[in-house]
């Protein structure tokens, strides 16, 4: 498989997610295409059958300066700070959903046993190290074809995330503190000190072996980009699409 690699910055979440569905809506054009990035300022995401007022304190994420989105991939609220992010955009895998995830989760182990630490999948779409969560993915497929998208853990604040994602109430959010801390890790909490930079490298690595994939870099025809901005401007960013139930 030739795959495009994109080395990316860091964005803010309408632009993230505007970007990630226009290589999927040129997939046809551009190939199998691997994106890997970060988000600023920090930002929310939720699934795409979640509702925004239920998973998250508007106010308080407002407040702080939080962007938040919804994707089009399905599963949980994620905040987004202390991660790497990346996406994967292929034409439909053959087989089930389940196999498809295995295959790509791939990515992420071999990116995690490069830096020195023993990974598995767990469940349908978790990675996890020493039984504890390091990287969440979802996934969706549309326009022909499948996007990917996932993150893995530099870092893991369990306050300052349970200060914007809704809990009911002040004992419930401590026990969910108290979850997090004892379910997920990060890079840093396993001994793996690497910078923003430096994991994408990994990440990038990473899937390159679990594809059998040649690598290679080239420039984005500018109709990919102002489709993405559209998306930003006119979906992403719109009270209409967050805030949908």
């Amino acid at each position: 498989m030739e795959l495009r690699v994109i080395y990316d910055d860091k964005h803010r979440a309408y632009w993230n997610m505007g970007f990630d569905e226009s290589l999927l809506v040129h997939l046809s054009e551009i190939g199998p295409t691997l994106r890997v990035y970060g988000w600023n300022p920090p930002a929310v995401s939720i699934g795409y059958f979640q509702s925004m007022e239920e998973e998250v304190n508007v106010s308080r994420a407002k407040e702080l300066g939080v962007d938040l989105v919804r994707r089009i991939t399905g599963g949980g609220a994620v905040y987004h700070k202390y991660e790497i992010t990346y996406s994967i955009i292929l034409p439909n895998l053959k087989g089930r959903i389940l196999d498809s995830y295995h295959l790509l989760d791939t990515g992420i182990i071999n990116a995690l046993k490069s830096l020195g630490l023993e990974a598995k999948q767990a469940g349908i779409n978790d990675v996890v190290v020493n039984g504890k969560k390091i990287s969440g993915n979802a996934q969706t497929r549309k326009y022909g074809g499948l996007l990917q998208h996932g993150t893995l853990l530099i870092e893991v604040h369990p306050e300052e995330m349970f200060d914007i994602l809704r809990v009911s109430d002040e004992k419930i959010r401590d026990k969910a503190i108290s979850s997090v801390k004892q379910r997920v890790t990060s890079l840093r909490e396993q001994g793996v000190d690497v910078d923003f930079e430096e994991l994408k490298k990994y990440v990038v690595q990473g899937f390159k072996e679990a594809l059998n994939a040649r690598l290679y870099e080239d420039t984005l025809d500018k109709k990919i980009y102002d489709y993405a901005h559209k998306l930003e401007v006119e979906k992403y960013a719109t009270t209409e699409w967050n805030f949908k139930r």
